[in-house]
Protein backbone atom coordinates (compact mmCIF):
# COMPACT_ATOMS: atom_id res chain seq x y z
CA UNK A 1 0.00 0.00 0.00
CA UNK A 2 1.02 3.70 -0.90
CA UNK A 3 1.53 6.12 1.87
CA UNK A 4 -0.86 8.44 2.30
CA UNK A 5 0.84 11.28 0.26
CA UNK A 6 0.41 8.74 -2.73
CA UNK A 7 -2.99 7.02 -2.34
CA UNK A 8 -3.69 3.32 -2.08
CA UNK A 9 -2.00 0.89 -3.77
CA UNK A 10 -5.49 -1.54 -3.31
CA UNK A 11 -6.41 1.27 -6.05
CA UNK A 12 -4.11 0.33 -8.28
CA UNK A 13 -3.26 -2.99 -7.86
CA UNK A 14 -5.57 -5.26 -9.66
CA UNK A 15 -5.14 -8.99 -10.17
CA UNK A 16 -7.37 -9.80 -12.86
CA UNK A 17 -5.73 -13.18 -13.93
CA UNK A 18 -8.02 -16.50 -14.12
CA UNK A 19 -6.75 -19.59 -12.73
CA UNK A 20 -8.39 -22.91 -12.22
CA UNK A 21 -6.37 -25.78 -10.00
CA UNK A 22 -7.40 -29.48 -9.82
CA UNK A 23 -5.68 -31.92 -7.84
CA UNK A 24 -6.63 -34.91 -10.03
CA UNK A 25 -9.35 -36.53 -12.13
CA UNK A 26 -11.61 -37.67 -9.36
CA UNK A 27 -12.00 -34.34 -7.72
CA UNK A 28 -14.11 -31.41 -8.63
CA UNK A 29 -11.90 -28.50 -10.28
CA UNK A 30 -12.36 -25.63 -8.16
CA UNK A 31 -12.99 -22.23 -10.39
CA UNK A 32 -10.77 -19.51 -8.45
CA UNK A 33 -12.11 -17.14 -11.07
CA UNK A 34 -14.75 -14.42 -9.39
CA UNK A 35 -12.31 -14.29 -6.61
CA UNK A 36 -9.63 -12.95 -8.66
CA UNK A 37 -10.96 -9.95 -9.47
CA UNK A 38 -9.98 -6.04 -7.94
CA UNK A 39 -10.49 -4.59 -5.12
CA UNK A 40 -14.27 -3.48 -4.71
CA UNK A 41 -15.37 -5.58 -7.82
CA UNK A 42 -17.46 -8.01 -5.80
CA UNK A 43 -19.24 -5.05 -3.88
CA UNK A 44 -22.67 -5.69 -4.73
CA UNK A 45 -21.92 -9.46 -4.36
CA UNK A 46 -21.17 -8.71 -0.60
CA UNK A 47 -23.97 -6.64 0.34
CA UNK A 48 -26.83 -7.73 -1.17
CA UNK A 49 -28.26 -11.32 -1.59
CA UNK A 50 -29.40 -11.36 -4.74
CA UNK A 51 -26.49 -13.91 -5.75
CA UNK A 52 -25.30 -15.20 -2.20
CA UNK A 53 -27.25 -15.26 0.11
CA UNK A 54 -24.40 -16.97 2.27
CA UNK A 55 -20.91 -15.73 3.35
CA UNK A 56 -17.43 -17.79 4.58
CA UNK A 57 -14.97 -16.25 6.32
CA UNK A 58 -11.06 -18.33 5.86
CA UNK A 59 -9.14 -16.66 8.46
CA UNK A 60 -5.40 -17.64 8.15
CA UNK A 61 -3.20 -16.61 11.17
CA UNK A 62 0.43 -17.66 11.45
CA UNK A 63 1.24 -19.18 14.43
CA UNK A 64 0.45 -17.32 17.88
CA UNK A 65 -0.75 -14.62 15.30
CA UNK A 66 -4.60 -15.28 15.03
CA UNK A 67 -6.94 -12.09 15.93
CA UNK A 68 -8.74 -11.66 19.22
CA UNK A 69 -12.25 -13.39 19.48
CA UNK A 70 -13.55 -9.32 20.25
CA UNK A 71 -12.23 -8.37 16.60
CA UNK A 72 -13.47 -11.40 15.05
CA UNK A 73 -16.95 -10.63 16.71
CA UNK A 74 -17.18 -7.19 16.47
CA UNK A 75 -16.13 -7.92 12.51
CA UNK A 76 -19.24 -10.22 11.98
CA UNK A 77 -21.43 -7.62 13.46
CA UNK A 78 -20.79 -5.25 11.34
CA UNK A 79 -21.06 -7.69 8.33
CA UNK A 80 -24.46 -8.43 9.65
CA UNK A 81 -25.53 -5.02 10.11
CA UNK A 82 -24.64 -3.80 6.61
CA UNK A 83 -24.82 -6.73 4.40
CA UNK A 84 -28.10 -9.13 3.37
CA UNK A 85 -26.37 -12.67 4.36
CA UNK A 86 -28.35 -15.57 5.82
CA UNK A 87 -25.13 -17.13 7.52
CA UNK A 88 -21.70 -15.66 7.87
CA UNK A 89 -19.45 -18.49 9.10
CA UNK A 90 -15.82 -18.74 9.79
CA UNK A 91 -12.77 -21.22 9.20
CA UNK A 92 -9.61 -20.96 10.85
CA UNK A 93 -5.85 -22.02 9.66
CA UNK A 94 -2.90 -22.08 10.90
CA UNK A 95 -0.06 -21.51 8.82
CA UNK A 96 3.75 -21.19 8.85
CA UNK A 97 5.31 -18.08 9.45
CA UNK A 98 6.68 -16.69 6.12
CA UNK A 99 10.25 -15.83 7.83
CA UNK A 100 10.42 -12.35 6.33
CA UNK A 101 10.38 -9.48 8.33
CA UNK A 102 8.22 -7.55 5.59
CA UNK A 103 6.30 -8.72 2.38
CA UNK A 104 5.13 -7.03 -0.80
CA UNK A 105 1.88 -7.17 -1.75
CA UNK A 106 2.39 -9.72 -4.41
CA UNK A 107 4.38 -11.62 -1.98
CA UNK A 108 1.18 -12.14 0.02
CA UNK A 109 -0.95 -12.72 -2.94
CA UNK A 110 1.52 -15.72 -3.98
CA UNK A 111 0.50 -16.64 -0.50
CA UNK A 112 -2.86 -16.75 -0.56
CA UNK A 113 -2.07 -19.00 -3.66
CA UNK A 114 -0.43 -21.45 -2.00
CA UNK A 115 -2.51 -21.38 1.16
CA UNK A 116 -6.24 -20.33 0.52
CA UNK A 117 -8.74 -23.29 0.41
CA UNK A 118 -12.11 -21.32 0.22
CA UNK A 119 -13.81 -19.78 -2.38
CA UNK A 120 -17.32 -19.08 -4.16
CA UNK A 121 -19.40 -21.80 -3.90
CA UNK A 122 -23.09 -22.13 -5.25
CA UNK A 123 -24.75 -19.49 -3.24
CA UNK A 124 -21.76 -19.24 -0.75
CA UNK A 125 -19.46 -16.57 -1.53
CA UNK A 126 -16.03 -16.80 -0.12
CA UNK A 127 -13.90 -14.12 1.91
CA UNK A 128 -9.97 -14.51 2.88
CA UNK A 129 -8.27 -12.82 5.26
CA UNK A 130 -4.59 -12.75 6.24
CA UNK A 131 -3.04 -11.94 9.40
CA UNK A 132 1.07 -12.16 9.04
CA UNK A 133 3.90 -11.39 11.69
CA UNK A 134 5.21 -9.69 8.97
CA UNK A 135 5.33 -5.96 8.39
CA UNK A 136 4.23 -4.36 4.90
CA UNK A 137 7.45 -3.50 2.35
CA UNK A 138 7.20 0.21 2.12
CA UNK A 139 6.22 0.81 6.14
CA UNK A 140 8.46 3.55 7.32
CA UNK A 141 8.29 3.59 11.07
CA UNK A 142 10.72 6.55 11.25
CA UNK A 143 8.30 8.53 10.22
CA UNK A 144 5.45 6.81 12.03
CA UNK A 145 3.83 5.66 8.65
CA UNK A 146 2.83 1.88 9.35
CA UNK A 147 0.10 0.13 7.24
CA UNK A 148 -2.31 -1.77 9.36
CA UNK A 149 -4.10 -3.62 6.46
CA UNK A 150 -4.80 -3.79 2.96
CA UNK A 151 -7.09 -5.08 0.42
CA UNK A 152 -5.19 -6.53 -2.55
CA UNK A 153 -8.52 -8.17 -4.91
CA UNK A 154 -12.25 -8.82 -4.24
CA UNK A 155 -12.39 -10.64 -1.90
CA UNK A 156 -8.86 -10.91 0.08
CA UNK A 157 -7.39 -8.96 2.06
CA UNK A 158 -4.44 -8.97 4.65
CA UNK A 159 -4.02 -7.77 8.26
CA UNK A 160 -0.68 -6.84 9.45
CA UNK A 161 -1.28 -8.35 13.06
CA UNK A 162 2.52 -7.59 14.23
CA UNK A 163 1.90 -3.96 13.81
CA UNK A 164 -1.10 -3.75 15.10
CA UNK A 165 0.29 -5.63 18.46
CA UNK A 166 3.11 -3.25 18.28
CA UNK A 167 0.80 -0.19 18.23
CA UNK A 168 -1.56 -1.37 20.71
CA UNK A 169 1.48 -1.62 23.25
CA UNK A 170 2.38 2.02 23.12
CA UNK A 171 -1.02 3.05 24.04
CA UNK A 172 -2.78 1.90 27.47
CA UNK A 173 -5.94 4.02 25.96
CA UNK A 174 -6.27 1.38 23.13
CA UNK A 175 -6.28 -2.41 22.86
CA UNK A 176 -5.80 -5.28 20.35
CA UNK A 177 -8.51 -5.78 19.81
CA UNK A 178 -10.59 -2.48 19.01
CA UNK A 179 -6.98 -1.93 16.61
CA UNK A 180 -8.13 -5.38 14.66
CA UNK A 181 -11.11 -4.62 15.00
CA UNK A 182 -11.28 -1.35 13.35
CA UNK A 183 -8.39 -2.11 10.64
CA UNK A 184 -11.45 -5.29 9.53
CA UNK A 185 -13.92 -2.88 9.34
CA UNK A 186 -12.10 -0.43 7.50
CA UNK A 187 -10.97 -2.70 4.79
CA UNK A 188 -14.27 -4.17 4.65
CA UNK A 189 -15.30 -1.09 3.18
CA UNK A 190 -13.27 -1.33 0.53
CA UNK A 191 -14.08 -4.48 -0.13
CA UNK A 192 -18.02 -3.10 0.22
CA UNK A 193 -16.49 -0.72 -2.90
CA UNK A 194 -15.68 2.72 -0.22
CA UNK A 195 -15.11 5.09 -1.37
CA UNK A 196 -15.49 5.27 -5.33
CA UNK A 197 -14.00 2.04 -5.38
CA UNK A 198 -16.37 -0.02 -7.07
CA UNK A 199 -19.62 1.13 -5.32
CA UNK A 200 -20.99 4.46 -7.04
CA UNK A 201 -20.88 7.72 -4.46
CA UNK A 202 -24.29 8.93 -4.32
CA UNK A 203 -23.10 12.41 -3.13
CA UNK A 204 -19.19 13.01 -4.04
CA UNK A 205 -17.58 12.81 -0.50
CA UNK A 206 -14.21 10.96 -1.96
CA UNK A 207 -11.16 12.77 -0.62
CA UNK A 208 -9.37 14.33 -3.01
CA UNK A 209 -5.99 14.08 -1.18
CA UNK A 210 -6.25 9.87 -0.99
CA UNK A 211 -8.19 8.00 -3.33
CA UNK A 212 -11.06 5.79 -1.93
CA UNK A 213 -10.90 7.03 0.98
CA UNK A 214 -13.76 9.53 2.55
CA UNK A 215 -13.65 12.80 2.96
CA UNK A 216 -16.42 12.93 6.21
CA UNK A 217 -14.84 13.75 9.71
CA UNK A 218 -15.11 10.30 11.89
CA UNK A 219 -15.91 8.39 9.26
CA UNK A 220 -14.83 4.56 9.53
CA UNK A 221 -13.19 5.60 5.67
CA UNK A 222 -10.65 8.07 6.73
CA UNK A 223 -7.31 7.40 4.64
CA UNK A 224 -5.71 8.35 7.86
CA UNK A 225 -7.30 5.09 9.71
CA UNK A 226 -4.82 2.75 6.99
CA UNK A 227 -1.78 3.73 9.17
CA UNK A 228 -0.78 3.63 12.70
CA UNK A 229 -0.35 7.39 13.57
CA UNK A 230 -4.08 8.01 12.14
CA UNK A 231 -5.47 4.86 13.91
CA UNK A 232 -4.50 5.38 17.04
CA UNK A 233 -5.10 9.14 17.26
CA UNK A 234 -8.97 8.38 16.01
CA UNK A 235 -9.06 5.84 18.40
CA UNK A 236 -7.98 7.81 21.43
CA UNK A 237 -9.96 10.62 20.79
CA UNK A 238 -12.99 8.60 20.90
CA UNK A 239 -11.84 6.83 24.02
CA UNK A 240 -11.38 3.55 22.42
CA UNK A 241 -14.71 3.30 20.34
CA UNK A 242 -14.91 1.90 17.06
CA UNK A 243 -15.44 4.15 14.11
CA UNK A 244 -18.53 3.72 12.28
CA UNK A 245 -19.14 4.45 8.38
CA UNK A 246 -20.31 8.18 7.85
CA UNK A 247 -23.78 9.78 6.31
CA UNK A 248 -22.16 9.67 2.83
CA UNK A 249 -20.82 5.81 2.92
CA UNK A 250 -23.69 4.90 4.55
CA UNK A 251 -26.09 6.09 1.47
CA UNK A 252 -23.21 4.65 -1.01
CA UNK A 253 -23.61 1.08 0.75
CA UNK A 254 -27.64 1.43 0.41
CA UNK A 255 -27.91 2.10 -2.85
CA UNK A 256 -25.95 -0.18 -3.75
CA UNK A 257 -27.48 -3.68 -2.34
CA UNK A 258 -26.08 -2.93 1.47
CA UNK A 259 -27.59 -2.09 4.36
Amino acid sequence: MKKLSLGLLLAFIFFLGCSKDSSDSDTLTVDKTANLKGPGDSANDLLSDSKFKNLVIEIAYVTNYAPTETAVSNFVALLNERSYKDDISIIYQELDSPKKDSLSIEEIFDLEKENRTVYNNGDTLGLYIYFTDATASDDNPDEDLVTLGAVYRNTSMVIYEATIRNLASKSSLISTSTVEAATLNHEAGHLFGLVNLGTPPVNEHEDPDAKSHCNEQNCLMRAELQFGWGMAKMLTAKNGAIPSFGPECLLDLQANGGK
